[in-house]
C-alpha cells in the first residue's frame, strides 16, 4: 500500500484573519493575488515601469565598472551582505549588482550548510575565510546571520548561541570596518502575501522550482517567529560603521535600483556621477529598526 503523500496546505494568520494556503494548488488564492504588491504596506500600487528600470539599471551598473576601476587602483576592499525573508529577492539583487563587473574580483559567496569540521570551527570562520582581498567586491547571499534568524528558528543552534551571537556580532563586525573593508549590510523586505505569492510561483514555474526547498515550505507558518528573531537582530547589531540599510521589496525593480545606489552613495570611488545614480528613494529604503513597517 502507498504512502498518501504529505499534504502542503497550512492554516495561517494572516493580520488576524485564518486563511487555507496550500502551495501544490496551481490556482493561486485570490486573497493572496488581490495583496500581494501592497502587502507589508508597501507605498507603490505598481511596479516602476520596465523601460524606465533598464535605463537606470544601465547607468548604474556603469558606475558599478567604475568602482571595480577604483578599487582595482587603490586596493579598497568591499563586502555587501544580503539577508531578508525567503523569496525577498536577494539573489536578484546580487545579480543586477554584479552583472557587468569583473567576476574574478567580484565574487558571490553562498555557502552550504556547515560540514563537520566547520562546526568545530569558531562560527566566523568559515565566513571570514571569503573576506575581500585587495580589489576584491565580494556579495554575501546570506550569510553569519544565519545565526540571526533561520538556525534560532529551526532549531539549528540553541539559544545561548543565539544570544551569544548578537553579543558578539557588533565586535565582530567593527574589525573589518576598522581594517578599512567597506561593509553594506541589506535587509530586503517584504510581506507576507509577497512571500506566499513567490512561493507560489516558484512551485509552479518549471524554470524555478529549483528555487523552493524544503526549509521554505517548512517556514510556511513560521512568519512572526522570524519577524521576532529579524526585529531583534536590527535592535542589537544595527552599528555605526556597521548600520542595516532595510529594503522595502514588493517591487524587485525598486529593491534592485535602490540597493545599487545606496553603494555607489557612500563609497568614495573616482568618476562618481551622482545624476547617473539620482536620488535614494527614502519610501523603499531606510535604515536600522526604525526602518521596519512590516
Amino acid at each position: 500500500m502507498s504512502k498518501p503523500a504529505e499534504s502542503n496546505a497550512v492554516e495561517i494568520d494572516v493580520d488576524g484573519k485564518k486563511r487555507k494556503f496550500d502551495i501544490d494548488d496551481p490556482q493561486l488564492p485570490d486573497w493572496v493575488k488581490d495583496e500581494a504588491f501592497e502587502s507589508g504596506n508597501y507605498p507603490y500600487k505598481k511596479k516602476l515601469d520596465k523601460d524606465e528600470y533598464e535605463e537606470t539599471l544601465t547607468a548604474l551598473q556603469i558606475e558599478l565598472v567604475k568602482v571595480q576601476a577604483w578599487m582595482a587602483d587603490t586596493g579598497s576592499r568591499v563586502i555587501s551582505v544580503f539577508e531578508g525573508r525567503d523569496a525577498a529577492g536577494k539573489g536578484g539583487s546580487i545579480g543586477a549588482t554584479r552583472a557587468y563587473m569583473n567576476p574574478r574580483s567580484a565574487r558571490i559567496v553562498a555557502l552550504p550548510k556547515p560540514t563537520e569540521t566547520e562546526r568545530g570551527q569558531w562560527y566566523y570562520q568559515r565566513y571570514v575565510d571569503h573576506f575581500p582581498t585587495a580589489g576584491e567586491f565580494v556579495l554575501f547571499d546570506r550569510s553569519w546571520y544565519n545565526r540571526a534568524g533561520v538556525e534560532p528558528v529551526m532549531g539549528f543552534c540553541t539559544p545561548e548561541e543565539h544570544i551569544h551571537f548578537l553579543e558578539e556580532t557588533p565586535h565582530f563586525e567593527r574589525m573589518p570596518v576598522k581594517a578599512g573593508i567597506h561593509l553594506f549590510k541589506f535587509w530586503l523586505n517584504i510581506g507576507r502575501e509577497m512571500q506566499l505569492k513567490r512561493f507560489h510561483d516558484r512551485r509552479h514555474d518549471p524554470l524555478k522550482t529549483w528555487k523552493l526547498s524544503p526549509m521554505d515550505i517548512a517556514s510556511l507558518t513560521k512568519w512572526d517567529d522570524y519577524t521576532e528573531k529579524r526585529d531583534l537582530m536590527l535592535k542589537e547589531t544595527h552599528i555605526p560603521g556597521a548600520p542595516w540599510t532595510v529594503v522595502r521589496a514588493n517591487d524587485k525593480r525598486r529593491a534592485r535600483i535602490n540597493v545599487i545606489r545606496t553603494i555607489l552613495t557612500e563609497l568614495p570611488y573616482a568618476g562618481k556621477d551622482k545624476g547617473a545614480i539620482g536620488e535614494i528613494d527614502d519610501k523603499i529604503v531606510g535604515e536600522g529598526p526604525e526602518a521596519i513597517k512590516s
